[in-house]
């Protein structure tokens, strides 16, 4: 276990604090996506159930009025389906972007290098190359989880949305 923290830690440091961000936000995007698919794959069935039921428990299903009424029990439920799905895609697109700021801190240091000790020293450079390339792939391993995961989740959304409707039929009277 030891062992294990110091490689975090030394991977740390090769990337800068940027990856530490980097890090935290990859983090907080997969609390996210797990808590949708939880409700996804579990809590969302009880509120469907039950707006199955109230909707089959109304004497009247053919109206205006309960169109209106099947209309907003939809909108509300797929309120609830998307939940936290805009903030996991925001946290998508600012992975790269973080990752974009940790290049552009590394070769920052790599020009201050070259500044003090000469354009010689490749050694000397390396640091500032992998703090300038290691929060890049970090972004980006960050953001393709993330554009999967988000993927699955709205297919997921879209999927639950048309099934709800389907339950939810307005009785046509001819």
């Amino acid at each position: 276990m030891i062992a294990f923290l110091e490689a975090i830690r030394d991977f740390t440091e090769t990337g800068g604090q940027v990856l530490l961000v980097i890090g935290l936000l990859i983090f907080i995007m997969w609390l996210l996506i797990l808590e949708r698919a939880m409700y996804l794959l579990i809590w969302h069935k009880n509120y469907k159930n039950q707006a199955v039921a109230d909707w089959k428990a109304r004497q009247d299903r053919s109206s205006w009025f309960a169109e209106q009424v099947r209309a907003k029990t939809v909108s509300a439920l797929t309120i609830q389906l998307r939940g936290s799905i805009p903030i996991i895609q925001s946290l998508v697109a600012l992975c790269p972007l973080l990752g974009l700021m940790g290049t552009v801190t590394g070769m920052i240091e790599v020009f201050d290098v070259m500044a003090i000790s000469g354009s010689g020293n490749a050694r000397s450079m390396a640091s500032g190359v992998s703090k300038a390339t290691i929060p890049t792939m970090a972004g980006m391993v960050g953001a393709l989880s993330g554009v999967f995961a988000s993927t699955w989740l709205n297919r997921m959304v879209k999927t639950e949305r048309m099934k709800l409707e389907d339950a939810l039929i307005i009785d046509r009277k001819g």
